[in-house]
């Protein structure tokens, strides 16, 4: 049974201005965001990569990446699949809303590599950088004990790790017990950097909160009960008179949905690295300088994936 990563590559990010985000290159030798998530993965102990593309996007993405990462993944001894994410992939009974161009949010995106997966796995946005640590914790726990179906865990991040000096990001904010473990997600959105601190809609923020990401290690059962949730989402769409076109499934709330029903306990992996991404094209300078300060820190080789047989 493979230890499966999802790479979510299908989104269309609107904020970027213009192009497909995930295909842009960030590394000095032209990688991409999700290069590094793969690479780090690997390390981590994981054996399948999944990526959710949009039919699309499939052509660039090969043309630009697929083959060499193809080759890596191969080199290692882990296995590529690709599935894809569909408007109207909907669960039976369910038409696509005339006028909806846009995918149904993340649990869409995850609920289309299901026949991909047999196991635990972790899900990854592909227009983020997370960090060696969060995926080794995250690994790691779901590698620990599979006796209870429900047992996911989530890579929290500080939130002043995860902010963007271009423009407002969506966090969701995390509720943590005495245990460690996830009570409930609050989904904020136009959370700003400021010199004082992260503010949201005038509400001053703790920088040290903790947030998720979206770098999530699930079940089959979970993925199943996320399935299930999917559903009664789109059945409460004209009930509660939402824009069939706009509206999205995303992960914290479906998360936030199945620790109340009691149906996954999830433990918080509090990591110390500082995220990277590229909600705005102004964040790309700084992200590409990162990149750069990494490899020559010596954190990756100088081309990626080749220190890696180094170790070996």
């Amino acid at each position: 049974m493979a230890l499966s990563l999802v790479v979510l590559a299908a989104g269309i990010g609107s904020r970027f201005g213009g192009g497909v985000k995930q295909l842009e290159p960030v590394g000095p030798h032209g990688e991409l965001l999700m290069e590094y998530a793969v690479h780090d993965a690997i390390e981590a102990g994981f054996t399948r990569v999944v990526f959710v593309l949009r039919r699309d996007i499939e052509r660039d993405f090969h043309e630009i990446l697929g083959e060499r990462l193809a080759r890596a993944c191969a080199a290692h001894g882990v296995e590529v699949r690709y599935v894809f994410q569909a408007l109207d992939d909907l669960p039976s009974g369910f038409l696509l809303p005339e006028g909806r161009t846009k995918p149904w949010g993340t649990c869409q995106a995850v609920l289309a590599a299901a026949p991909a997966l047999d196991g635990p796995f972790a899900v990854l946005n592909a227009d983020d950088y997370y960090g060696k640590t969060a995926l080794r914790l995250v690994a790691s726990y779901l590698s620990a004990d599979a006796s209870d179906p429900r047992r996911c865990c989530l890579a929290g991040y500080r939130l002043g790790n995860t902010l963007s000096d271009n423009g407002t990001v969506t966090r969701g904010l995390c509720r943590v017990d005495d245990r460690g473990d996830l009570t409930g997600v609050e989904e904020t959105y136009k959370i700003e950097k400021t010199a004082a601190g992260p503010v949201s809609g005038g509400r001053a923020l703790d920088p040290q909160a903790l947030v998720s990401m979206n770098l999530w290690g699930l079940t089959p059962s979970a993925l199943s009960a996320i399935g299930a949730g999917f559903a009664r989402f789109l059945a409460s769409i004209p009930e509660k008179g939402l824009d069939p076109c706009r509206v999205e499934y995303v992960l914290p709330v479906a998360m936030d949905e199945l620790i109340r029903a009691g149906e996954a306990n999830v433990r918080v992996l509090e990591t110390p690295d500082v995220w990277y991404g590229m909600t705005y094209r102004e964040d790309l300078p700084d992200v590409r300088a990162a990149f750069r300060e990494m490899h020559e820190a010596g954190t990756y080789g100088e081309r990626l994936f080749d220190e890696m047989k180094e170790k070996e």
